[in-house]
């Protein structure tokens, strides 16, 4: 029965995992409507589920500790109360106070899914457990690859196949009929070592007791992944689009090392290892760059760099594993280090630092715990003397100093910019051959992230000019040579104010004459009377309103206080210059909307973004029927669609037409050389008369119908982002 019931095992610990981490998306997925779509909603959600791990895996443990037949009783029992919660749904909490979202969105996941993912999660390590009570039955460890492989295949199952192809309330039953199925599994899983030997008692500890230190330094070495993994994380959904596909990524790279890390065959893991410091001495190095850089390449570097990290640290954790007897206490262990890198990153780290600094602070970490013993020590090799040893320390030690001082000054000037890659490279063999001397490559590798870039970010900070929120890093730049003042969210340019009295009421970047907006709204007086009624999702510097007439009522939405307060204590000045008795609604817009009277609005201007990410929950059906609610009869929406990685047309086409709406576009192509920047805008209306008037308002600006919409219109309920990326500006696309 033994030999027959590993298979059963593994198809349980698989099912579970894959269940775990297929509803994690899911629910993150179900909550963006409410939570405005910002990036840390992830790293938010992540905290939740790595507390409730952490608790799982506590339970694991403490029930490991009673009669086996006991833990069975009590787990199934469990089990079966907590399906009395699905369908997976969220929970009805009443919306956040602004600022309070950093609490409120945990407490919101975690009430949504908490008694399900609590006990799910315990599966893993208890099954394992009940596979050792046999002594027949193996070594348990290469049963926790088979649980990582298990959770890969669900976070890559839900943006490739669950999203696309299932709405939410059919990916919610499907869950609930996996969990079910997960029971029966757990059931005979509890059958197949019913009569084992521990099934009346406890084992016996067969080991000593393990070591406070070997605890501490399991702690970090789990601790220090999943803290990259979350940094790496905020990242990419900043810049890019807050979607699964992105924040599964990481996550996926970080299951699948421990896949490597913990299987039977050692060479793999070692290799990698090994190869580690190869990735952190030049992925790693980039670690304190402030400006982003274009296209793939440093997303390729940073997903590589968390890979090799991830599988270094935590092959060095399985090989200081304990006795099977000690199983749960090594997982509970792990899993609280996942949770501390968790609240490092995701809570502590917004609140002590103006910017992402607990990602190369996170970098040097890992370079302090990669293993040692995995590189070949090039000081032991045969007839080398203690003194040619010395000297060749003092050398490498002097080429260090060099390549420093080099790639710091050719990363001053652009035209030498190119140089900085060979002397990284140089850096980097150098780096290798101090590896021996673990304590020598530390400085090496904080040298190089202040000589490419890190000066730069720490002079930016020590000057003030970011300022970090729940919704991200804004960063305010100016330019006396040129007299302006920028704003920029993530790596994103998301305004500019000349700094020139004569000038600082002009709209610039997205917002020149020529855009469409700037057509639009010209129009308002002519169309709607000289009160008419002007509102805008997402404030920025405040630039559209100084488009603003006498006489007219304008409301300005805005979710992110930090980006509010630039304007109210005179960072940028379109707001007070131009609209002075404006309202402000500061939090999502798409609920404040919804809480309006009808036809609230003569014109609506739609320009919410975080960095490049997608406030999908803004571009839905649903949404727009509070917009259009929220609209008089002939009013209008301009709904921004600029984006270099995500074509919004072809779902806005799709779900205009679905509502029998009339829309042109304008495509808006300044001179380079003009303080412009290109942009589209998509004007709305229910009265194609209205579309029509705007249009002849700038004869010589070409208005375009829209494209031939996608086939199916995005939903609450099943919105895929996927088939509308952009990939080939992922090769370096024009910010």
């Amino acid at each position: 029965m033994t030999r027959a019931a590993r298979p059963l095992f593994v198809l349980t610990i698989l099912a579970g995992s894959f269940l775990l981490f297929l509803v994690q998306p899911m629910v993150a997925r179900m909550a963006l409507p409410r939570l405005g779509g910002a990036p840390n909603v992830w790293n938010s959600a992540m905290l939740v589920y790595q507390a409730l791990l952490l608790g799982g895996y506590w339970y694991a443990h403490r029930l490991s500790q009673l009669p086996l037949q006991r833990q069975v009783r009590i787990h199934l029992a469990l089990f079966a109360l907590a399906a009395l919660t699905l369908p997976v749904g969220l929970y009805d909490l009443a919306a956040p106070r602004p600022g309070m979202e950093v609490l409120w969105v945990p407490a919101l996941l975690a009430l949504s899914i908490g008694p399900v993912f609590f006990l799910v999660s315990a599966q893993a390590p208890l099954m394992q457990r009940w596979f050792a009570a046999d002594p027949q039955a193996g070594q348990p460890w290469a049963l926790y690859a088979a649980s990582n492989l298990g959770s890969f295949g669900g976070l890559i199952a839900y943006p490739l196949l669950a999203e696309p192809l299932l709405p939410l309330h059919a990916q919610s039953w499907a869950w609930s009929a996996g969990y079910v199925l997960l029971l029966i599994l757990i059931a005979l899983c509890a059958r197949a070592r019913w009569s084992a030997p521990e099934a009346q008692a406890p084992a016996a500890a067969t080991a000593a007791p393990v070591p406070r230190r070997r605890i501490a330094l399991w702690l970090l070495l789990a601790m220090v992944p999943s803290g990259l993994m979350l940094s790496t994380t905020t990242h990419l959904t900043t810049d890019l689009f807050a979607m699964p596909l992105l924040w599964v990524i990481p996550l996926g790279i970080y299951l699948l090392s421990f896949s490597i890390a913990f299987a039977d065959n050692r060479v793999p893991a070692h290799v990698i290892s090994a190869l580690a410091w190869g990735a952190i001495l030049t992925a790693g190095s980039l670690a304190m760059i402030a400006r982003g850089s274009q296209g793939l390449l440093p997303v390729i570097a940073s997903i590589t760099l968390l890979f090799f990290v991830c599988t270094a640290l935590h092959a060095r954790m399985y090989d200081l594993r304990p006795e099977p007897d000690q199983l749960t206490l090594f997982y509970l262990t792990m899993s609280a280090g996942g949770a501390l890198g968790g609240v490092f990153t995701a809570l502590v780290a917004p609140v002590l630092f103006d910017w992402v600094w607990e990602h190369p602070l996170l970098v040097l970490a890992a370079a302090a715990l990669l293993p040692r013993e995995s590189f070949p020590d090039w000081r032991r090799l045969p007839g080398l003397e203690p003194d040619m040893v010395r000297l060749g320390l003092a050398i490498l030690l002097g080429l260090a100093m060099l390549c420093l001082w080099q790639i710091h000054d050719v990363t001053q000037y652009q035209e030498t910019e190119h140089l900085r890659g060979p002397w990284g490279a140089a850096l980097a063999l150098i780096g290798f051959a101090l590896v021996p001397w673990r304590m020598l490559v530390l400085p090496v590798l904080l040298g190089a992230m202040l000589a490419q870039g890190g000066l730069e970010t720490l002079q930016e900070s020590r000057d003030g000019i970011r300022t970090r929120s729940y919704f991200g890093i804004n960063t305010v730049r100016e330019y006396p040579d040129k007299r302006l003042r920028t704003l920029a969210h993530g790596t994103t340019l998301h305004g500019e104010q000349s700094t020139d009295p004569a000038l600082s009421r002009t709209p610039l970047t997205y917002y020149g004459q020529g855009s469409g907006v700037a057509i639009a709204f010209g129009e308002a007086q002519a169309l709607f009377g000289p009160h008419a009624r002007m509102g805008v999702l997402g404030l920025g510097t405040g630039t559209l309103a100084c488009f603003a007439r006498p006489g007219q009522d304008w409301t300005f939405f805005e979710i992110d206080p930090a980006v509010l307060a630039y304007s109210t204590r005179g960072t940028f000045t379109f707001l007070r210059q131009c609209t002075p008795g404006a309202r402000i609604e500061l939090g999502d817009a798409r609920l404040a909307l919804a809480k309006l009277p009808p036809g609230s609005f003569d014109m609506l201007a739609m320009d919410a973004f975080s960095s490049d990410a997608i406030p999908l929950h803004l571009f839905t059906h649903e949404a727009f029927g509070v917009y259009l609610r929220a609209l008089s009869a002939r009013g209008v929406i301009v709904v921004h669609i600029s984006n270099r990685f995500i074509d919004l047309e072809p779902p806005l086409a799709a779900l205009l037409a679905e509502r029998g709406l009339h829309a042109m576009v304008r495509d808006d192509y300044p001179d380079p050389d003009s303080e412009w920047t290109p942009s589209s805008f998509v004007a709305v209306s229910r009265d194609p008369q209205v579309l029509k008037r705007i249009m002849q308002a700038a004869p010589d600006k070409e208005w375009r119908p829209l494209v031939k919409p996608a086939p199916r219109v995005w939903t609450d309920d099943h919105a895929s982002i996927l088939p509308y990326v952009q990939w080939r500006n992922f090769l370096g696309a024009p910010k």
